[in-house]
């Protein structure tokens, strides 16, 4: 027997943006092995060219090298901005080289001699004459923290160093929830309707839950470890700037900021508009982009003024 409220909806037409965000009722079933999605869905992908599920090599071209110590591989994505900032606050010498891993340079030997998991940052540094190789931006950053004694709780400070260390952890599944929305956001195939707004919602409550577990634990502290700025501060800051800002805009003319309602995080905004107000932080999260230290550019002056400025603090 058909009630009067299901006949409601078999005779109701949805407006045009229920409509695409129908499901559908087809049950779907894996394939024998992956390799029969990668061929339905590779040719034609924004990342295709990129894309396989084997590491290595895929050229036998070397990477650049300076004269500093310490050589930093990278692009001026939130992951790679992370090292950037704390090597612009650490104020020490290095190189930049800019990475442009939509052109594969990630995959080139000289990059994965240094990091085989093929991902920027990556980094050397000079040890007793010898080139040490870092990797992943959690690590290089306690690698250089933990060498110059800096932005770091001390050992004997074992719950405030704790601290630093819980927060620096949570940048990293930060940053793999956002990267993870912005693809199904943005990058995407249009033709995948229901992917997209299945990734979308998943993805995007997820950003915002940790938002708010951003904001919630600023509400009683200056910076993430208390009254000390820290290299948790530096981790956890470009993936919320990045949505706060104008990060992951879609074509239609929808943007993250409005999309995720980031205004809503009063404690998390107050804590990164102190945070960007600091020149070091400006040019860290510049370093690599398109230019190995933009302020220093001379076809470009739009970056200028940061060169040599200083925070008070």
């Amino acid at each position: 027997m058909v009630t009067r409220f299901q006949n409601f909806f078999v005779n109701f037409k949805f407006p045009r943006i229920f409509q695409s965000l129908k499901m559908s009722d087809e049950s779907w079933a894996p394939p024998q092995t992956i390799d029969e999605l990668y061929k339905a869905f590779q040719p034609g992908h924004v990342f295709a060219g990129i894309n396989r599920p084997t590491a290595g090599a895929r050229d036998d071209k070397s990477v650049d090298v300076g004269a500093a110590p310490f050589q930093l591989y990278s692009l001026a994505t939130p992951n790679g901005q992370k090292a950037g900032i704390l090597l612009e606050e650490l104020d020490i010498p290095y190189d930049a080289h800019v990475i442009n891993i939509g052109r594969g340079m990630q995959f080139s030997k000289g990059f994965v001699d240094i990091n085989p998991n093929s991902k920027i940052p990556a980094a050397t540094d000079t040890v007793n004459g010898k080139k040490l190789n870092l990797f992943e931006s959690g690590s290089i950053m306690f690698y250089l923290a933990e060498k110059y004694n800096k932005f770091i709780p001390p050992k004997e400070e074992i719950e405030k160093r704790a601290s630093c260390m819980n927060w620096m952890n949570w940048a990293q599944v930060q940053a793999f929830v956002t990267g993870n929305y912005g693809h199904f956001f943005v990058y995407a195939p249009d033709n995948e309707v229901g992917a997209r707004n299945y990734g979308v919602n998943r993805y995007g409550m997820e950003v915002q839950r940790l938002c708010s577990v951003l904001d919630q634990h600023l509400a009683n502290n200056k910076y993430m470890c208390g009254d000390q700025y820290t290299i948790a501060d530096m981790a956890c800051l470009p993936w919320f700037d990045l949505l706060r800002k104008q990060g992951y805009h879609h074509k239609d003319g929808v943007k993250t900021m409005d999309f995720l309602r980031m205004k809503q995080y009063k404690h998390a905004n107050r804590w990164a508009d102190m945070l960007c107000e600091r020149p070091e932080v400006q040019r860290g999260m510049l370093v690599t982009r398109g230019h190995p230290k933009p302020w220093l550019n001379p076809d470009d002056t739009r970056f200028s003024h940061l060169k040599g400025k200083k925070s008070k603090m």
